[in-house]
């Protein structure tokens, strides 16, 4: 029951995507405003990291009800986060929170902890950043494989521990923005 738009759909598979501002402007807008979205309860638009063109031309574009920034815990990984974080509160959107991604791994033959990319610094960030700290999504197989094989996690297998998590998330998100004032939601997508 999800309605998908990518610029993956409109180029070859091994195409490269080499657009600067105004290309990515343009998408973007055709994108929000073009696209027979029909009735929505929410447009989500996934970003790439940072603080480039796409992420100027969507808060320029758009009234965003709320940003989630998604981050791997090691302190590299979150110097973008925090860059985003700053990118949003300058044009007055509101952060909904941070997601650790990728937080630990967790061994399936031995069960051994293993934190690859460090464990718990996007917890860290958001608390000194005081935005909500929204969960941890492990460095798992089973979330990876059911990706790659198209089939989301929620819908494969939506009663497993990493389904929990995501709708852990997912509640936490809606939350916050059913949280948010009345007048601070006014959607234009």
């Amino acid at each position: 029951g999800l309605k998908l738009m990518s610029i993956g759909l409109m180029i070859e598979k091994d195409m490269p995507l080499i657009w600067r501002g105004p290309m990515i402007d343009k998408v973007l807008n055709q994108f929000v405003n073009d696209v027979a979205w029909g009735d929505l309860d929410l447009l989500i638009i996934d970003m790439p990291p940072g603080t480039g063109d796409a992420q100027i031309s969507l808060t320029r574009r758009v009234h965003i009800d709320g940003a989630v920034i998604v981050s791997t815990p090691q302190d590299l990984a979150l110097i973008d986060a925090r860059k985003g974080i700053a990118l949003f509160h300058e044009t007055d959107v509101p952060v909904l929170g941070l997601i650790e991604n990728m937080s630990t791994f967790i061994c399936p033959t031995c069960g051994t902890r293993c934190d690859i990319f460090s464990h718990g610094g996007a917890r860290l960030e958001a608390e000194k950043l005081g935005v909500q700290f929204l969960g941890e999504i492990p460095l798992h197989m089973e979330i990876r494989a059911s990706a790659d094989a198209g089939k989301p996690l929620m819908a494969a297998t939506p009663d497993s521990a990493h389904a929990k998590i995501y709708s852990a998330i997912a509640a936490k998100i809606s939350d916050a923005l059913l949280s948010a004032p009345a007048d601070a939601i006014v959607n234009k997508a």
